[in-house]
């Protein structure tokens, strides 16, 4: 049985579900679900990544939601707490799967800054992007 905190892990929107159910079925990946993992990170936060998976072991929290089979390793489990999966059509920005996560830990970093000045965040801080300093 699944604890409070593991079902309220991750959130995704219907459009995002939507899109990840038409990737399945178009490419015949019945079984699969959207795992979702840390893939690193840099002074902009926690860096998530997403694959269709059909491998989930016995220390991996699945969860359903809108249709969508939503995997999580152990170990990326508590930097996805808070996180939203949602899907993005912006004809200036593309189309893609968006993570944004508000609960992502960022750091300062050095960013040229003098020695005794206060250090400014690189990005948004909000699980995606780099560093771009």
């Amino acid at each position: 049985m699944l604890k409070e905190a593991e079902k309220q892990a991750v959130s995704i929107s219907s459009e995002a579900a939507e899109a990840v159910q038409n990737i399945i079925d178009e490419k015949s990946m019945d079984g699969h679900g959207l795992r979702i993992y840390v893939a690193g990170s840099s002074c902009s936060g926690v860096q998530f990544g997403m694959a269709l998976d059909d491998n989930i072991k016995d220390t991996d929290t699945t969860l359903e939601m809108e249709g969508v089979k939503i995997i999580v390793d152990h170990q990326s489990l508590e930097h996805v707490q808070g996180a939203s999966i949602d899907f993005v059509n912006d004809p200036e920005k593309g189309t893609g799967f968006v993570i944004s996560n508000p609960n992502a830990q960022s750091g300062g970093c050095g960013c040229g800054n003098n020695e005794g000045e206060e250090a400014s965040s690189c990005g948004s801080g909000d699980g995606g992007g780099g560093c771009g300093c």
